[in-house]
């Protein structure tokens, strides 16, 4: 279970490293999507900070389990935010926040699997 956990953490980790920049530098589709769910541009820095802080935790947790699990769950409650969000405000282009979500999900539980 830990090399399905280590691929699936680190690919997650890539992700939302990726993600965190791209919201961190305000790139115009991410902005556009936040403004399209109603988040404010004031929030876009803080939102990098927990996508950065999460692809820490991830990578992290190869060597630490509970912060493994800490940050796996923190992902998974930030995505099925995101999700809500979306289905809030009745804006179905929500497949990223679905699937990262899912794959969140699925990190949790592959490293409490192989605890």
């Amino acid at each position: 279970m830990f090399i399905a956990y280590l691929a699936t953490a680190t690919l997650l980790a890539l992700a939302l490293a990726a993600s965190a920049t791209l919201t961190a530098r305000r790139a115009e589709p991410v902005a556009s999507n936040m403004r399209a769910v109603g988040v404010p541009d004031s929030w876009l820095p803080r939102l990098a900070a927990l996508k950065a802080a999460g692809a820490v935790g991830l990578v992290g947790g190869l060597w630490s389990t509970p912060l493994g699990i800490a940050a796996a769950t923190g992902v998974t409650l930030y995505f099925i935010g995101a999700v809500i969000t979306h289905l809030r405000v009745k804006h179905y282009e929500l497949a990223p926040a679905a699937v990262l979500t899912l794959i969140s999900a699925a990190a949790l539980t592959l490293r409490i699997a192989s605890a």
